[in-house]
């Protein structure tokens, strides 16, 4: 339920914010460092894109937030682009398989299942979790929010190893206006991709390869929109805000008939 509640108040807030996280302390960074979160180190500085990194306090892995700028395509066009499942296994060379298992009609949630390819010789990585998008009109902002979760539709397979830990959040601030090129991003992203390599190594892969994707994603929004490729609009199909009484499930046809995790399971993200 907490973490329900922390879903909730990031699609509520009208105060969401698009800003890089403050830089490294170079002064006080030793006091309580046990018990409060770590400072952001910089990792990558580019003209568009700067990328940060912080430990996450009792574990090897790290957290990474992203903070970048694009001003050849739309709001509108990036959005619909990162949503669109089929659209993504033409453009994403690494998947394997890009499904949504569930579907919540009236909130828009999506349960999905996600299989990627990882560098040789790991194995392939699979992902189960459920995604949630706001469109706030009035404070010009749009957000993507998505967090591993268990479903009873898909087990674990021994072709893959399953990522039981992974969150992400995407917030997207127009320059001007959703359809006019320009906005800046900030993505804050953290998972387990239960490696036996050492921190320096896992960080190394996800430094390397976050970068690329979010390029890949950039010339694909590019594509579809030079190209006029059509790509589902979720802002205009864009469902009602969270605290509706009525939850309706609907689970995509191709699982169907393979049992439902129902809206609670969705609700909890």
């Amino acid at each position: 339920m907490k973490q329900l509640e922390e879903m909730s108040a990031v699609f509520q807030s009208p105060r969401v914010e698009c800003h890089p996280p403050e830089p490294k302390s170079q002064t006080g960074g030793n006091e309580d460092s046990g018990s409060k979160e770590q400072p952001w180190e910089m990792v990558m500085d580019k003209k568009h894109f700067k990328l940060w990194r912080r430990p996450i306090t009792g574990t090897h892995l790290y957290q990474y937030r992203v903070f970048g700028t694009y001003t050849d395509v739309t709001p509108r066009q990036f959005f619909n682009v990162q949503l669109d499942t089929e659209y993504r296994k033409k453009w994403d060379a690494l998947v394997i398989k890009l499904e949504v298992i569930e579907r919540d009609v009236i909130s828009g949630s999506e349960v999905l299942h996600w299989v990627t390819h990882f560098p040789y010789p790991m194995y392939s990585r699979d992902y189960v979790y459920v995604r949630r998008y706001s469109v706030d009109q009035e404070n010009n902002v749009m957000v993507l929010v998505s967090r591993a979760v268990e479903h009873p539709s898909v087990p674990e397979s021994p072709e893959f190893v399953r990522v039981r830990s992974y969150e992400s959040q995407m917030v997207i601030r127009p320059h001007k206006s959703f359809d006019e090129n320009g906005f800046d991003y900030l993505l804050t992203y953290s998972d387990n991709p239960q490696t036996v390599f050492p921190r320096y190594c896992v960080s190394w892969m996800v430094s390397s390869g976050m970068p690329d994707f979010l390029e890949k994603l950039h010339m694909a929004t590019l594509k579809a929109k030079n190209m006029e490729i059509k790509v589902k609009d979720y802002i205009s199909s864009k469902p009602v805000e969270m605290g509706s009484e009525a939850k309706a499930t609907t689970p995509s046809s191709e699982r169907k008939n393979e049992g439902s995790c129902g809206p609670a399971r969705i609700e909890y993200a």
